[in-house]
């Protein structure tokens, strides 16, 4: 019994002796049990804060780590644990726009937070084959340079998608409505005639790095090729327009169609003279300061005569050309219109021969086939036949 006793007071001293030597006078009040020489509780408790004692801790728990910390035995882990991490999924869905906060975000090296991704519309759609008011205030922000850029674009991305939706949708449904104005223009998927909305810089002053507005282009070959196009646009501000025609067309294109116009240009004078297109577009001649009317006023069309065409040649307003095209414009109030679709369906049917006969003078021997039909005017042709054959003559072998 006495070595018994001897072999349990040692101990009994040593734990004590730990005790104290544990205690410090900037300890917390939850603390105080350490403050009692009894020896029941005090081996569990060392052993539990030596744990949160360590190096390993939180350098923000500003030296109170042991009062954030949970009584657990295993507390080095979850010490560890960033507050991102409990945050479970839901609840960062639920979080408003206005609880964002930079520091929830884990940024890499390089990475900075620039701003909120702004939530695509829910009310104001519209059905397909029409244009909302949301698509059309996307674009007039687009107006403005400093929405004009990439990080702005970035945020308001989903608003796009909705919008660019929208688009894809009119322009299908209007090439229905195209095919059976022009049965010559295939009904093609809208990736293959809508034109993208990023600009190309490359060679611009502005270098701002997107367009200001919707466009889809239309021909025999879809967006791109030689013949004449039907081209729409929808851009905020009046802006609106739907053209055709062919813009500085190729040397040999507009080779043979000068060579075409010169050979027989009263075809092609009586499309563009004609009532309803003068309504859409204007007189049928040059305006007199030199403004857009007609397919004239275009500012590539020449000075002077083209290269070996005499300077009074009847038809000098037209060759003097290098583009060929028509333009009509259309306000907001007619866009934002259920009934757009048809409006811009009913000037593509005005504007219809115009292209029609585009396509045969841009082709080699176009003259001849618009040439037909044409004898009321032969007696004009004749007086000026000598002239006009030795011109044609040169031109021909050229073409």
């Amino acid at each position: 019994m006495p070595s018994a006793t001897r072999t349990r007071n040692p101990r009994s001293a040593s734990t004590k002796e730990r005790v104290k030597k544990r205690r410090a006078p900037s300890e917390s009040p939850e603390h105080s049990e350490f403050e009692d020489d009894e020896v029941v509780s005090v081996k569990p408790e060392t052993k539990k804060r030596k744990q949160y004692d360590s190096d390993d801790l939180d350098e923000d728990s500003n030296g109170d780590a042991t009062a954030k910390k949970p009584s657990t035995g295993r507390g080095k882990r979850k010490a560890k644990a960033s507050p991102t991490k409990k945050r479970s999924p839901r609840k960062k869905q639920k979080a408003s726009e206005d609880e964002f906060d930079a520091s929830d975000v884990e940024l890499k090296e390089g990475q900075e937070v620039v701003g909120t991704v702004v939530k695509a519309p829910t009310t104001g759609l519209v059905p397909p084959g029409r244009i909302s008011q949301n698509t059309m205030n996307f674009l007039n922000h687009l107006k403005d340079p400093a929405c004009n850029d990439r990080e702005w674009f970035r945020l308001h991305e989903p608003v796009y998608r909705v919008a660019e939706k929208e688009w894809k949708d009119f322009v299908e449904t209007f090439t229905d409505d195209l095919s059976e104005v022009d049965p010559q223009i295939p009904p093609l998927p809208p990736k293959d005639v809508i034109h993208r909305i990023y600009r190309d810089v490359r060679f611009s002053n502005d270098k701002t790095p997107y367009k200001k507005g919707f466009s889809a282009s239309f021909s025999r070959s879809g967006r791109k090729g030689i013949f004449a196009h039907y081209h729409i646009a929808v851009k905020p501000g009046n802006e609106s327009i739907i053209a055709a025609g062919l813009w500085c067309p190729g040397r040999a294109e507009l080779a043979n169609l000068r060579t075409n116009l010169q050979r027989n240009s009263k075809p092609f004078r009586r499309v563009i003279s004609s009532p309803e297109f003068v309504k859409f577009f204007g007189k049928a001649q040059p305006h007199p300061k030199g403004e857009r009317q007609n397919i004239f006023g275009f500012e590539d069309e020449l000075k002077v005569a083209p290269k070996g065409v005499p300077k009074d040649h009847k038809d000098i307003d037209l060759l003097k050309c290098r583009t060929f095209a028509v333009v009509h414009r259309f306000t907001d109030k007619e866009v934002l219109d259920s009934n757009f679709r048809q409006t811009l369906a009913s000037v593509a049917r005005v504007v219809q021969p115009f292209i029609h006969i585009l396509n045969d003078l841009v082709t080699v021997g176009g003259g001849n086939a618009t040439a037909v039909g044409s004898n009321d005017d032969e007696d004009d042709d004749d007086e000026d036949g000598d002239d006009d054959g030795e011109e044609n003559g040169d031109d021909g072998e050229d073409a």
